[in-house]
């Protein structure tokens, strides 16, 4: 099942940049390469921003308690935040993005989502301009990206996540509706921690099940939520990517 039976598929990319803040550490100053690194936060007191590949082999997480994550890796080295580089390097990647299109969504400093439906160089292919825009991202800023290309703006950003770091993962027209049956509902965009164990409670732990339920359980137990819920465990999500 596809967006519009009538219309021809949406062309999405959602692009990812990986461990963003780390990462740039991580090129400025080659001593921190190879090791865990942690952005932001102390020791003692604070909270990550960000932590390298090299730290979440440890169970480092962003928004987790500095002391916690120096317990969970003792070698652990912290870096102060340089949030004026991070937007500088930001603005570099977006610069590439409208060479494809301006039709730019940017999620945060790292991430966005791209319709690539009538790109500007006619390029034609999705696959092929995410592969561009990787590149690009690695030549003029020396930082690796992830990317998911698909028909829609939820499948691509779970697809982004799939070959995480320096990936690209594809979910192509025939291909969401099974996708998303597999999928652990955890992973959907929007399912918190809080829904997901509610989904839990009521026996509802993948996209199958989800897709299970009718309109009438989803609006009982999901309220506006319920309609893009719907729709999502079908491979359907009808938003537009909005340059504003």
């Amino acid at each position: 099942m596809t967006e519009d039976s009538d219309k021809p598929p949406r062309k999405i990319i959602h692009v990812d940049m990986d461990a963003f803040f780390a990462s740039v550490e991580q090129r400025d100053n080659p001593a921190l390469r190879g090791l865990p690194v942690a952005v932001g936060g102390s020791a003692q007191r604070g909270v990550v921003a960000a932590a390298s590949y090299e730290a979440r082999l440890f169970g480092v997480r962003s928004a987790m308690p500095s002391v916690t994550a120096a317990r969970r890796c003792p070698s652990l080295i912290f870096v102060a935040p340089r949030f004026d580089v991070y937007q500088a390097v930001s603005r570099q990647i977006r610069e590439i993005f409208i060479r494809y299109t301006d039709l730019l969504e940017p999620l945060s400093l790292d991430e966005a989502y791209l319709d690539v439906t009538h790109d500007k160089p006619r390029v034609g292919s999705a696959i092929r301009i995410a592969e561009l825009i990787r590149s690009a991202i690695f030549d003029e800023t020396g930082l690796t990206a992830s990317a998911g290309v698909s028909y829609n703006k939820f499948l691509a950003k779970i697809a982004s996540d799939q070959n995480k770091p320096n990936g690209i993962f594809v979910v192509r027209p025939h291909e969401g509706a099974n996708f998303v049956a597999s999928l652990p509902v955890r992973r959907f965009y929007g399912v918190g921690p809080k829904t997901a164990e509610r989904m839990s409670r009521l026996g509802i732990h993948e996209g199958a099940d989800l897709c299970d339920k009718d309109m009438g359980f989803m609006m009982h137990h999901f309220g506006k939520s319920a309609a893009y819920l719907y729709d999502a465990a079908r491979g359907v999500d009808q938003r537009l990517v909005r340059s504003d």
